[in-house]
């Protein structure tokens, strides 16, 4: 005790403290937070005026992304916080179900992907600011890898007594009456107009796109599920101008031939273009033709045209580019009509292709003299891994060639001949050779695997 502190002094003091702790029993010592929380939370609360996020040590950046507030507007965030924490909280309040296996294992980009993915969604031709999607690119440019557009909004109709007639009458001086033509006041786009947009999204490696309305109700029109010509023209200037596309999926669109050919006309030499999707459209011949051409100008690995109008003659077009073609490892072509005359076209292309790994001609009404030409290929080409025809009518002759055939092939491990009218012993018999296949694959997979 210091010589000047007297005892009447100290007592006092001691009641004083007394006093402090009997007013607040559960004040402690180990409560008081410590000076860097205090700092930290000062940085959470002020992180829109001075962002100096980057320059806080791991620890303390774990701590920051674990109290942020997920309501920050994105241009104070998408720059400034990493991958992490922070983007978790926010994904799982804005989305039930969050699935990073599609994203990386990235939760900033399933956030910044799906936000983007949102406003093209929403966004209303000639009432939506095109500005509002634009001031996002340099937020979310460097993540968004895939875009998986599930509709396409059209613009919004003006009431009935407000529209504009074609046609209108006017009176002359005289009182006459004059007809002129005047044409409706269209919007300036039908759609999204992806042209603005794909070009500055520089690591942009996979476009699905639908043009449709989903929640239409009692709304319903033809035209809210397709997509037209100035929307065609807009997006294969779209694509033309994305070097980074890989795969491109534009399905359930009312897609004919017109439009498919020019979409082909603008994909033509793509530098990236890998895998091309026009499923579940009303593609024709000619369509099918500007694909065989696509097939002989680009390096398109995967293919897929099923659930369209191809028939014999876009069939042959296909065939002809894929007996010159050395990239296309994958062809779907279900549920199209392309008959023997074009399922006998395929069969002959595939005598001068080697790489072609997978082809599904399943529901075509090809028969007997498909199934033969098939057959000559399983017997020659010991590159194609699955074949599927199910559906046709192949019949007993079709059945005893593929059987036959498949005996002296040792590459094919998927055959798929349910619905096909062929007879249980060749059926038995494709199955067993099929089984054989997958065997020896099984086997030397084993081997490599030992000698590494």
């Amino acid at each position: 005790m210091s010589r000047s502190t007297t005892p009447a002094a100290t007592a006092e003091d001691s009641r004083r403290l007394r006093r402090i702790i009997a007013e607040d029993p559960d004040w402690h010592l180990n409560i008081v937070p410590c000076l860097s929380n205090l700092s930290l939370k000062s940085i959470v609360g002020n992180i829109e005026e001075k962002p100096i996020f980057e320059d806080l040590s791991p620890i303390h950046k774990d701590f920051v992304q674990e109290t942020l507030s997920t309501s920050l507007p994105l241009h104070v965030t998408a720059n400034l916080i990493s991958d992490g924490v922070y983007w978790k909280r926010c994904c799982e309040q804005r989305w039930d179900i969050c699935d990073l296996a599609h994203y990386g294992d990235s939760w900033k980009r399933m956030f910044l992907e799906r936000h983007m993915e949102n406003m093209i969604e929403l966004f209303i031709p000639d009432v939506t600011e095109p500005k509002t999607v634009l001031e996002m690119v340099p937020l979310c440019k460097n993540y968004v890898k895939r875009l998986d557009i599930s509709q396409l909004l059209p613009p919004i109709k003006e009431p009935q007594e407000e529209e504009k007639k074609e046609e209108e009458e006017e009176e002359d001086e005289d009182g006459s009456k004059l007809t002129r033509d005047t044409e409706y006041d269209r919007p300036s786009m039908d759609h999204f107009d992806f042209n603005i947009l794909l070009n500055k999204l520089t690591q942009l490696e996979e476009l699905h796109l639908v043009y449709r309305v989903k929640p239409c109700g009692m709304n319903f029109e033809w035209k809210m599920f397709e997509m037209t010509d100035r929307d065609c023209e807009s997006l294969g200037k779209a694509l033309k101008s994305c070097n980074t596309l890989k795969l491109l999926k534009l399905h359930q669109s009312q897609i004919e031939d017109k439009k498919c050919r020019l979409l082909v006309k603008y994909l033509l030499d793509h530098p990236s273009l890998r895998e091309l999707d026009f499923s579940h459209n009303l593609i024709g011949d000619k369509g099918a033709r500007a694909i065989g051409k696509l097939l002989t100008r680009s390096k398109l690995g995967t293919l897929n045209m099923c659930d369209n109008n191809i028939r014999g003659p876009g069939a042959k077009a296909i065939a002809h580019a894929l007996s010159v073609n050395s990239t296309l490892l994958s062809l779907n072509l279900r549920l199209n009509c392309l008959r023997d005359e074009g399922g006998q076209a395929i069969g002959k292309a595939l005598l001068n292709n080697s790489t072609l790994l997978h082809l599904h001609l399943g529901a075509n009404q090809v028969t007997g003299p498909t199934a033969i030409a098939l057959s000559k290929v399983l017997v020659q080409n010991n590159t194609l891994k699955s074949i599927n025809l199910s559906c046709n009518n192949l019949g007993v002759d079709g059945g005893i060639a593929l059987g036959e055939a498949m005996s002296h092939n040792t590459s094919v491990t998927e055959c798929d001949i349910r619905l096909t009218e062929v007879d249980e012993q060749s059926a038995s018999s494709i199955n067993q050779a099929v089984w054989t296949n997958q065997s020896s694959k099984q086997q030397r997979h084993a081997r490599q695997s030992e000698t590494k």
